[in-house]
């Protein structure tokens, strides 16, 4: 079923076995990216045959990491819809703006996508038992598949992460600490039972195959515009999984022969309170430095340090793109905006992409005859507490 070749490494491009358990490169401790035998694909695969398959992201199966289809954890993940937001673009003055709904997948965010692919993997691979540290939406996904897979799961939270993420972990089965400190702090506790009882780590980017998974929002975005990309994808960016993975699967496609070399401007949106990727990009950095005292509304934006960091940059760089950060109080009045004028209740995050959205217009820095995409990446009822 999978086309999926090898491993190789982000940045020192070093080559693994895709058929052994992987964290980190083991060269140079960077993320490793699985690869496929795109030759083959091209003659094998095309893009009208993909249109006839069922209405998740498995749609896309040879060009995911799992080789055996018993191994599949499916939750309905991918396929979310591509909005038009015509009522919010009268409002924003802007008549080709579009949202990318990925509240709609399973457990209510795009960490759906990641997981369900990571998980599926892992089961397959033959692992028992995993760990995350997560301040929400992630580690609900991996204790949805966890569980569906009879694998048992292990999440680390921050203590001031909403309540409503540690009761749908414990509902599904997981069992959960929740650490004094950040997200980070949670990655370090983590670690300790990575090492002292011999846990798969999930964390992002730390393992190869969450990154697949979230590359199928790029599939989907290039299928849903009748195979012509945006010019400008605007995406908050925490560890930047889907940025990554996207940029990823714009270059697969372009190889496959479904896409031309044409790429869309790629913009990462951050909090003012934890922007490590807008300041390195703007500082003309390859690494992001940490970010001291990380504090935003947005729990998927609390990411004081990115394992990605270089590939979220080069994809900027590459793309042409920019990085944007945007205070919290601007990320909840754009939240009901699109609330409002698209009846689609989105995350802080979501809110952020239209913030920075009409940052980057008022410099004139996105043009009246281009297309943009917004990305919510989950549900605003993960959120509710911030508006009540």
């Amino acid at each position: 079923m999978s086309l999926m070749t090898h491993l190789e490494c982000g940045l020192c491009g070093t080559e693994q076995d895709a058929d052994r358990l992987w964290n980190l490169c083991p060269e140079c401790g960077k993320p490793l990216l699985a690869r496929y035998d795109l030759e083959t694909a091209r003659l094998v695969l095309t893009r009208e045959e993909i249109a006839n398959r069922g209405a998740n992201l498995w749609r896309y199966r040879e060009l995911l990491p799992v080789r055996d289809a018993r191994h599949i954890l499916c939750l309905g993940e991918g396929w979310t819809p591509l909005v038009h937001a015509e009522r919010l673009g009268q409002a924003v003055g802007f008549d080709h703006l579009y949202i990318k709904d990925e509240g709609l997948n399973p457990t209510a965010s795009f960490k759906a996508r990641g997981l369900g692919v990571a998980m599926s993997r892992a089961l397959e691979l033959g692992v028992k038992a995993v760990s995350i540290p997560s301040a929400g939406n992630a580690a609900g996904a991996m204790c949805a598949y966890a569980s569906l897979a009879g694998i048992v799961g292990h999440v680390f939270m921050p203590q001031d992460v909403p309540p409503l993420f540690v009761a749908e972990c414990r509902a599904l089965g997981a069992e959960v600490t929740v650490v004094d400190g950040l997200i980070t702090d949670c990655g370090r506790v983590a670690a300790e039972g990575v090492r002292d009882f011999g846990r798969f780590d999930v964390s992002t980017l730390k393992e190869p195959y969450r990154i697949e998974g979230k590359k199928t929002m790029g599939y989907e975005l290039a299928e849903q515009m009748e195979w012509m990309l945006p010019d400008v994808i605007i995406y908050p960016t925490g560890g930047g999984t889907g940025l990554i993975g996207m940029w990823k699967a714009f270059d697969e496609m372009e190889q496959l022969g479904w896409i031309g070399p044409e790429r869309p401007r790629m913009v990462t949106v951050q909090s003012d309170g934890c922007a490590p990727m807008v300041r390195a990009f703007h500082e003309g950095q390859e690494f992001a430095t940490p970010w001291q005292g990380a504090k935003t509304i947005a729990d998927g934006l609390r990411v004081p340090a990115a394992v990605g960091d270089f590939l979220i940059l080069r994809a900027l760089h590459e793309s042409k793109g920019t990085a944007v950060s945007v205070p919290d109080s601007d990320m909840l009045e754009a939240a009901n905006l699109i609330g409002r004028t698209q009846g689609i209740f989105v995350c802080p995050e979501g809110g952020a992409t239209l913030t920075a959205f009409q940052h980057l217009r008022s410099q004139g820095w996105i043009g009246d005859d281009e297309t943009a995409i917004l990305f919510n990446t989950g549900s605003g009822l993960k959120y509710a507490h911030l508006w009540a």
